[in-house]
């Protein structure tokens, strides 16, 4: 039994339309399409999906706090570094808010470029170019040889 990737990812939110507002304008730059469902907020590419759901009661002003349990960040994997620097030039253009722009994280492999980016509610999101051969070695040997590092924020 294996499983075979990442079907779908639902965010629970503050601010529904606030939220779909925003993931509508990021997901569609990353050639997600909006889901049509009477009672589910969601966007495909195709390969995933990724909703919405409106957060209840008093948990509905709550802000995230990534280092408590549940999701730390969601990570997207763009085909290349001028998709993520593209993607990092919509961001500012939009005034979005960006946690820090386009650079290599050695740390977290081999030529990882990534920039990372936050919600309305403040969840860490990022979009990630990272050569698909240093995973496939990985996931055939098992193990991933970096050195550990400490956690960046």
């Amino acid at each position: 039994m294996e499983a075979l990737g990442l079907d779908h990812i639902d965010l629970t939110v503050s601010d529904l339309k606030r939220s779909a507002d925003f993931y509508e304008l990021v997901l569609g730059a990353l050639g997600f399409s909006r889901v049509e469902h009477p009672t589910y907020t969601a966007w495909s590419n195709g390969r995933m999906n990724i909703g919405l759901r409106q957060a209840s009661g008093e948990h509905g002003a709550a802000r995230v706090d990534r280092f408590r349990p549940g999701l730390h960040h969601l990570a997207l994997r763009a085909k290349s570094r001028s998709d993520v620097d593209e993607f990092h030039g919509l961001l500012v253009e939009r005034g979005l808010p960006v946690l820090d722009p386009p650079a290599e994280y050695p740390a977290y492999g081999p030529a990882y470029y990534a920039v990372f980016f936050a919600d309305p509610d403040a969840m860490k999101l990022e979009l990630v170019h990272f050569p698909w051969g240093y995973w496939r070695r990985v996931q055939a040997e098992g193990h991933d040889g970096r050195a550990r590092y400490a956690p960046r924020r």
